[in-house]
């Protein structure tokens, strides 16, 4: 059995979760040091502007990937894949991406306009199993 496109959006979406924990991570434990990060960090210590936006970066993602996997899900079951499941998983996808860097850069605005296109590509990936 071959993936849908949609189910590629999603597995690279699942890859891409896993490169932003990664990234905060490492930038992270470069600041506070890996002794502490292996501690039970009783103590706070400040990680960073840098991680402090890749940790927030990933938490955005982490907000509507639930909803995203469930959608392409369930537009995958239901067999409603059709160009709206297809442009939305893309626009979904490419948003994240390019949302993560451009957060970590500290652009305001165009991160807003990025977020706004990857939630558009989610909502049509919802429509479609309505229509």
């Amino acid at each position: 059995m071959s993936l849908t496109p949609e189910f590629t959006m999603l597995a690279f979406t699942l890859i891409l979760a896993i490169v932003q924990i990664l990234a905060a991570a490492t930038v992270g434990t470069a600041r506070v040091g890996l002794a502490y990060n292996a501690s039970p960090r009783d103590t706070a210590r400040d990680p960073g502007v840098l991680a402090g936006r890749l940790t927030r970066a990933q938490a955005n993602l982490f907000e509507t990937l639930p909803l995203f996997a469930a959608a392409v899900i369930m537009a995958q079951i239901s067999g409603e894949n059709g160009w709206l499941t297809l442009v939305g998983t893309h626009l979904y996808f490419f948003g994240r991406l390019i949302y993560a860097p451009v957060y970590a850069l500290g652009v305001p605005y165009v991160r807003s306009l990025i977020w706004v296109g990857s939630l558009v590509g989610l909502c049509m990936v919802i429509a479609a199993l309505f229509v």
